[in-house]
């Protein structure tokens, strides 16, 4: 896959373009030495690539990839963590949090291509995204209370509405790694692939998603967001507003033109 652009956030994270794929952007982890370990520098990085991909129009799908052969993210550096003062660990604490926000508010469609090992931060990061496509070498898990602290990346939040209270309950006190079938099977991630495959079905996917209104998609991930955990009178008045944000745009009139027309549409994005 030829890539066409390329912008560098510090030096542990890289958004990429892709020819034939216009509308997706690569968020790349890219601190391979240390297994892409969450340093301070690096959680800067992530937010601040967050707020570019955020404010830009163009981008309607990002996929959240790693450059380390054998793990997407470990999670938190604590060999950094191991020199900090109390009031480092303060001071750092909103930077941290920022890191795993950013990527939890982007408006469009994020999907993170998950290889190796994904755990404590690591995992929260793919928690963060809307649809998890991991391949079968895949280790996830938050393992914080075995090391004195607890899922602080939006873990404790993010699991249970996944896979329910008490199942999250029994990953999070156990600090237990789960493998990729049993990952799927728990529903940790949502789509599993040979190993190897995980990028490459992420970003065919994330193009799939790209080729819809980018209007509708950004509508439809706030109504699924904003609605969760809200009683079913509440969340369609959600979806209500939702609906009513889209249905006097110019993508749903280019949408219903091109279906009568029997042609792709060409989204105007407004």
């Amino acid at each position: 896959m030829t890539v066409t652009s390329e912008q560098r956030f510090g030096e542990f994270v890289v958004v990429r373009r892709h020819e034939g794929q216009d509308h997706v952007a690569e968020l790349v982890l890219d601190r391979p030495k240390a297994m892409n370990a969450v340093s301070t520098d690096m959680a800067r990085s992530i937010a601040a690539a967050c707020d570019a991909l955020g404010a830009d129009r163009d981008v309607r799908a990002t996929v959240l990839t790693s450059s380390h052969e054998r793990a997407f993210c470990v999670g938190a550096d604590l060999k950094e963590r191991n020199s900090f003062s109390d009031a480092d660990l303060v001071r750092q604490r909103p930077t941290a949090r920022a890191a795993y926000t950013g990527v939890l508010e982007l408006p469009m469609p994020v999907l993170a291509a998950v290889h190796g090992f994904a755990l404590g931060g690591g995992f929260e990061l793919a928690l963060a995204c809307d649809v998890i496509v991991a391949d079968a070498t895949a280790v996830v898990g938050l393992p914080e209370v075995s090391v004195g602290v607890i899922p602080g990346g939006g873990g404790t939040q993010l699991l249970p509405r996944r896979v329910g209270a008490a199942r999250a309950a029994e990953l999070v006190f156990s600090a237990r790694r789960v493998e990729a079938a049993e990952a799927r099977e728990l529903g940790l991630v949502d789509e599993l692939v040979e190993a190897g495959r995980d990028r490459e079905e992420a970003l065919a996917l994330g193009a799939r998603i790209a080729a819809n209104s980018p209007v509708g998609l950004r509508a439809a991930k706030k109504a699924l967001r904003l609605g969760q955990g809200l009683d079913l009178r509440a969340g369609l008045e959600v979806e209500d507003a939702a609906w009513r944000s889209v249905a006097f745009s110019g993508d749903r009139a280019e949408g219903v033109a091109a279906f009568n027309e029997k042609r792709r549409p060409d989204w105007p994005g407004e």
